[in-house]
């Protein structure tokens, strides 16, 4: 006769790859029921994008096997609650972690990594809102097919995000023409930021993946100073002068009154991928792996350099939807950062 003491114990032996500590103490092991031959449970992950989904998966399933029955049914239901940082988000308390992304040039393909990254997460089951941060120059719109796209208002005046690919977003650009400019002070660029954050509404979200502008100037003060960051992603380029400016973006957030927690680097266009599988590399290489070197962080993506993701934002449709590994790859891996760096700050 099997009983509950003998499941949790075998499934005690099975640690979590990341965090080298058991499922069991964890308390990862849910709704454990035992009846005659029949156990099920369910694990419940930090993420929902878990990259180690599987392995852990079959490591219970093994445990099982060995210690308990190997002729018992198993049903093992992989579920998620993503881990809330331990951020005071004040207004914002209703969103479990904002995520930062930033580069210290232009042109180095930050909004598509944020694009695809808040589409990512959304996909795998994440609640995800995407707030478009860039004031002079928002692309949000056009890279989520959202140019004639409006937000709506609520009861208490507040903006209702649109939503698109699962993904709630908000930009300056819906109240813009396509041929205006804004042309306004830091002040003005500041007050219109917070409002865009503070006055949507939102909603509960698991992730708010903020796209900044680059370089590091009053809105980065802002967004440092008056919204609750949980963490920081940086994007370069390998060639050496974006890696000059992603050092500057790096450097600014470890500065007294800004300091931000940098989740880590991602390296977009790194290489060009041949159909023989041969990689060449174009821009260079080593640039983010020395600069994440310098401040003890961690190169999480390296994205290669690919026509099919620049038009695909072009044309609105992200190109995570076509099934791009590599940016999949991007999302699990910023989202398995993401939840290390909350359990171990708990």
């Amino acid at each position: 006769m099997i009983d509950k003491e003998q499941v949790l114990a075998a499934l005690s032996k099975v640690l979590d790859p990341d965090l080298q500590k058991d499922l069991v103490s964890l308390n990862m092991i849910k709704d454990l029921t035992v009846s005659a031959d029949n156990i099920s449970f369910s694990v419940e992950l930090t993420t929902p994008a878990c990259p180690m989904k599987d392995e852990i998966k079959r490591a219970c399933e093994n445990a099982i096997r060995h210690m308990v029955s190997d002729t018992a049914e198993l049903a093992i239901k992989m579920t998620a609650q993503v881990k809330q940082s331990n951020m005071d988000k004040g207004q914002l308390q209703h969103i479990k972690n904002i995520l930062l992304v930033v580069s210290g040039k232009g042109g180095v393909g930050k909004s598509t990594i944020a694009t695809n990254l808040a589409v990512g997460l959304a996909q795998e089951g994440a609640q995800v809102g995407l707030l478009d941060a860039d004031i002079h120059g928002p692309s949000i719109p056009h890279m989520m097919g959202l140019q004639e796209a409006r937000p709506g208002s609520s009861e208490n005046k507040k903006m209702v995000p649109v939503k698109k690919h699962g993904v709630q977003v908000n930009s300056i650009g819906f109240m813009l023409r396509p041929e205006q400019a804004l042309v306004w002070r830091g002040p003005m660029v500041s007050s219109a930021l917070k409002q865009l954050a503070f006055d949507t509404l939102w909603g509960a979200l698991d992730y708010l993946i903020i796209d900044a502008p680059p370089g590091t100037g009053d809105i980065h003060l802002t967004l440092a100073q008056a919204i609750p960051i949980s963490s920081v992603l940086v994007v370069s380029t390998p060639q050496q002068v974006a890696i000059a400016d992603a050092r500057k973006a790096l450097a600014m957030f470890d500065m007294k009154g800004l300091e931000k927690p940098v989740l880590g680097l991602v390296e977009n266009m790194s290489y060009l991928l041949a159909e023989n599988g041969e990689k060449t590399h174009p821009f260079g290489q080593g640039g983010a792996a020395q600069l994440a070197k310098e401040f003890n962080s961690q190169v999480l993506a390296k994205i290669p350099l690919d026509s099919t993701v620049t038009s695909s934002g072009d044309l609105g449709s992200p190109a995570i939807l076509s099934g791009s590994t590599a940016l999949k790859e991007m999302v699990q891996k910023v989202a398995q950062a993401l939840s290390i760096q909350n359990m171990q700050a708990k």
